[in-house]
């Protein structure tokens, strides 16, 4: 079969087929975890980024594909979730770039566009590591780049920039030595394999019906709204639920009827902020979407009228929602008055924490908002903007408390109208340690850094079981063992949880530690909690030790030495 143009419904199907794909495989590409940790979250996190990012292109009404190209890289902008979900809204927003102007592609112009995609995503991240998913795309580009070349078929072309992605793939172990130790290739750079293999068989017409099915809106919002809501619902009381109504709306600038007003994004979005919290709006030239919770949707649709038509509404009753939710799992509250709303801080400081133990200990530091995320669900850009915008502050400070969450942390960062600054805390033990240094009364830089000054002032253990034999940093594991990770490295195993916890903090202890903090999580319990702090003591009896619930999943003991 052969091919010589993409028009906006090979684009379309092109798309449709990787969504599913990724879906399909997200277990697999977790699997492939470095660490033998139930927290791979890679397959997850690739998966929800490009099913953000094809509702996107299912809702552009543009029969163009560099519009379409655009809606993709503006979907995944919004929804990428993890290191990897970025770095692959970075290729594709490099892709966009690379074919503006074309209404449909030929050879030369999908390779150009494919190899400024692998430009743009090395130059997103500040050291690029050879053996990743930036290899993959590197490789795969150039094979891409040479076929174009000598072939106007596109099946040809994508053929070649798969079996160079495969090839590549294969060469990550020989590139980066932990892969070769644990025996995986990288989970990022199969991920963007399964992508392109997708759009390879969706344009020869090798693919099923089955993943060329088009999510509707409803299964995409389900898919990527999930989560938000859930953490919208909050409180278990619908009558708790300060704004009732999630709004969504998506306006197209300058057309319709009952347009009166020429848009401007602060005069619109000022607006909106009256009327509600949790607001997002996101406009390029042409299009304008907003998310709010609002007591008074029917203002919100009206406001938008005055600047465009509407090509979607969406409006759900999140206390309906939270009545139903609580009538399965029969844990009906009685109703409560509504609690009054404090005035917003100067400065929000927003933390990433899973476990209503740990989010309770972060407010009680001054933690102002809590997006719900970490291991295995990591916030969106989109999650990130959304709580910034809702906060009402001025301006705001942001603790990812995981490593992979830096690079959507500053995507939203860069987003958002909110003046913010990201303190780039790896765990939640670094993200506590810097709320000490945290000032309201200081400017925001000088609170960025004084947080991130306080970082290095405490060690972070992670006791956890192991889900597979394997051999890392010289240290022998087998599945079900516990280990004790001290600031990403695994320094002990053992068959007991408690005996890795105490081993795990002789390793962290030194001549200057005085507090030990354990925080046990949903595995965990109390009772060991303080065996273990019986433990520390007999090694010990000058330090002070504190017990915390947690609620925290994949990890039943956090410990942390200062």
């Amino acid at each position: 079969m052969t091919v010589t143009k993409i028009t906006n419904l090979e684009f379309g199907q092109m798309v449709q087929a990787a969504t599913t794909r990724l879906t399909q495989n997200a277990e697999f590409i977790n699997s492939l975890n470095v660490f033998p940790v139930p927290d791979g979250d890679t397959g997850t996190n690739m998966s929800m980024s490009l099913a953000s990012g094809a509702k996107y292109v299912h809702e552009e009404s543009s029969t163009r594909v560099d519009d379409l190209a655009a809606a993709l890289a503006k979907g995944l902008l919004m929804g990428a979730r993890g290191n990897s979900g970025v770095i692959l809204s970075q290729i594709f927003r490099g892709f966009s770039k690379g074919i503006e102007g074309h209404e449909a592609l030929t050879a030369k112009s999908f390779a150009a566009g494919y190899a400024n995609g692998a430009k743009t995503a090395y130059k997103a991240v500040m050291k690029p590591t050879e053996g990743t998913i930036l290899t993959v795309v590197r490789e795969s580009a150039k094979a891409g780049n040479q076929a174009a070349s000598k072939s106007d078929d596109l099946v040809e072309v994508l053929q070649a920039i798969y079996e160079a992605a495969k090839t590549a793939l294969k060469s990550t172990p020989d590139l980066l030595p932990v892969l070769k130790e644990v025996g995986v290739v990288d989970s990022g750079g199969q991920g963007l394999t399964f992508v392109l293999q997708a759009f390879c068989e969706a344009l020869s017409g090798e693919i099923s019906e089955d993943d060329l099915h088009t999510p509707d809106n409803a299964e995409m919002d389900e898919m990527i709204n999930a989560e938000h809501h859930r953490s919208a619902q909050g409180q278990l009381n619908p009558a708790d639920i300060v704004y009732g109504y999630c709004t969504e709306i998506m306006v197209r600038i300058g057309r319709g009827k009952e347009v009166d007003k020429r848009f401007d994004y602060d005069e619109f979005y000022q607006y909106l902020a009256e009327l509600g919290d949790s607001l997002l709006v996101v406009n390029d030239e042409e299009i304008v979407k907003v998310h709010v919770h609002t007591e008074h949707p029917g203002k919100v649709l009206a406001w938008g009228q005055e600047f465009g038509d509407l090509q979607k509404v969406k409006v759900d009753n999140m206390r309906w929602q939270q009545e139903s939710i609580m009538e399965k799992d029969d844990q009906v509250t009685p109703a409560a008055a509504p609690k009054p709303e404090k005035a917003p801080a100067k400065t929000a400081v927003i933390a990433v924490s899973s476990g209503d133990g740990i989010g309770t200990l972060f407010e009680s530091l001054g933690v102002t908002k809590i997006i719900s995320g970490g291991q295995t669900m990591n916030p969106s850009t989109e999650d990130i903007v959304s709580a910034i915008e809702a906060s009402g502050a001025k301006e705001a400070i942001v603790l990812p408390n995981n490593g992979n969450i830096f690079m959507a942390a500053d995507q939203a960062a860069q987003v958002t109208s909110v003046p913010t600054k990201i303190v780039h805390s790896k765990t939640i033990a670094q993200g506590m340690a810097s709320l000490l240094e945290f000032n309201p009364e200081s400017t925001l830089a000088d609170n960025q850094t004084a947080m991130e000054s306080n970082l290095d002032s405490v060690k972070s253990g992670e006791v956890t079981n192991a889900i597979r034999d394997t051999t890392i940093d010289g240290v022998s594991i087998k599945k079900d063992d516990f280990m004790g990770i001290v600031d990403g490295t695994i320094e002990v195993t053992d068959s007991k949880i408690e005996a890795t916890a105490v081993a795990m903090v002789k390793k962290m202890l030194d001549s200057d530690s005085e507090i030990v903090t354990i925080i046990y999580g949903a595995d965990g319990d109390e009772n060991t909690a303080k065996q273990i702090e019986d433990a520390i003591y007999e090694i010990d009896d000058e330090l002070e030790v504190e017990i915390h619930p947690g609620g925290q999943p994949v990890y039943p003991y956090l410990i942390s030495v200062e």
